[in-house]
């Protein structure tokens, strides 16, 4: 990466700020949509369940989450500057780890119970439910997603997930930013063309090929062997790309490229899957999970390549939208929850209900965090920075909007991975 000159106009990059903001909100309407895709796990499925849907959430399911996991690294790199690496870790950590805590202990509750109430296996009563999940009692076989542990944190995972890696590649920032370290980094930087498309696909095929088939997803921490990898990769991957004035420029450049290839490698990917599995042809499993990652680095890089192009502007909903997102992602899983459980002896259908339920989750996420963002004690629950605080890139769903960064030129189904 060429040394860039510098003037001492601020910059902000209102693209990734949006593209955060945009990611999170697929989400909430992707979590909506897990009510009602057939065949596929989730805490609560609705009699209205689709066969349909599947196309479309593996579309995005092979992606989005890589995606949120690239935009975090893209934060580590700026939350770094001007920081050790122990106030780093430490800053992190207070950014992730009582989200996490205060998430698992308020937040998520509601939803193993209902799960259990639902598969008969937990007596309603929440109240009584609360008291002996904190007392650590042992539950039913199958009672809700994570009975074995006693206590689950669902869909807060990804904190827990993001910050092993953020520990992990603070820990290795010796050797990222020695001279080895940085022409590994350098070299990554200048891929231009088919060479910027290909190679960061060769680890993720790497990992398809070693790891795949013996750590399906499980979102347990311990037992995830393979979504650690890719994570961790694409993480290591936003890190490296920063704000690379010549690889953005790239990006923006070949972004109809990527998109036809994207859209090429999916019609082909799911044509071949649907093949697949009506003559059962099982050896077809991880050449079909190779294609899956070649799909998955051009849909990161087409989306990264448009976000630039056309979302580098200070939209009027950015301001509120950046620090509305992590409060949102907390909530709002256990808010379609609760809506599920209220709506569904309404019998509404499969029309009016899914938009009822996506109309009551942006309500009550609304509502909710316009609270949390006015009451002092509850930002840092929420990972937001205390009242008065010039808010910093922040934790899971950090952004690029902390640091006045100077300007600078330069020249069956394959397993759900929710």
């Amino acid at each position: 990466m060429s040394t860039p000159s510098c003037a001492s106009a601020p910059v902000r990059r209102h693209d990734i700020d949006a593209l955060r903001a945009l990611a999170f909100g697929l989400v909430i309407l992707y979590h909506v949509a897990m009510y009602y895709v057939a065949d596929w796990h989730w805490h609560l499925k609705s009699p209205h369940a689709a066969e349909w849907l599947q196309t479309p959430m593996r579309a995005l399911n092979l992606w989005r989450m890589d995606l949120v996991f690239l935009v975090s690294g893209l934060a580590f790199g700026l939350v770094r500057r001007g920081q050790t690496v122990p106030g780093l870790v430490r800053l992190r950590s207070l950014r992730l780890l009582i989200p996490l805590a205060f998430g698992m202990a308020v937040v998520v509750p509601y939803q193993p119970y209902a799960q259990g109430v639902a598969n008969g296996l937990i007596a309603p009563g929440f109240g009584a439910f609360l008291l002996r999940y904190y007392a650590g009692s042992t539950w039913p076989a199958g009672a809700f997603d994570g009975w074995e542990a006693g206590v689950t944190w669902n869909h807060l995972w990804y904190l827990a997930y993001l910050w092993v890696y953020t520990v992990v590649l603070a820990a290795l920032l010796p050797l990222a930013e020695s001279a080895v370290g940085q022409r590994v980094r350098r070299a990554f930087l200048h891929l231009r063309g088919w060479a910027l498309v290909l190679m960061p696909v060769l680890p993720l095929a790497l990992y398809s090929v070693l790891l795949w088939r013996h750590f399906p997803p499980t979102h347990d921490l311990i037992h995830d062997g393979w979504l650690h990898a890719v994570y961790f990769t694409v993480f290591v991957y936003g890190y490296w790309i920063g704000l690379d004035t010549g690889l953005w420029t790239e990006l923006v450049r070949l972004r109809w490229h990527t998109l036809a290839l994207a859209l090429g490698v999916l019609a082909l990917y799911l044509g071949l899957l649907g093949l697949a599995q009506q003559y059962g042809v099982r050896a077809a499993r991880l050449p079909l999970r190779v294609l899956a990652d070649v799909y998955l680095w051009a849909a990161l890089i087409a989306i990264l390549g448009w976000a630039h192009h056309r979302l580098n502007r200070p939209w009027p909903w950015l301001r509120w939208a950046s620090e509305s997102v992590y409060p949102w992602y907390m909530l709002h899983q256990t808010a379609i929850i609760v809506l599920v459980v209220w709506l569904a002896p309404v019998q509404l259908g499969p029309v009016v209900e899914p938009l009822a339920l996506v109309a009551g989750t942006v309500v009550l996420c609304w509502g909710l965090t316009a609270v949390v963002r006015r009451v002092g004690w509850l930002r840092p629950l929420f990972g937001l920075p205390g009242r008065g605080r010039v808010p910093m890139a922040q934790g899971a769903v950090a952004g690029l909007r902390a640091d006045p960064l100077p300007r600078c030129v330069e020249g069956r189904n394959l397993p759900s991975r929710d």
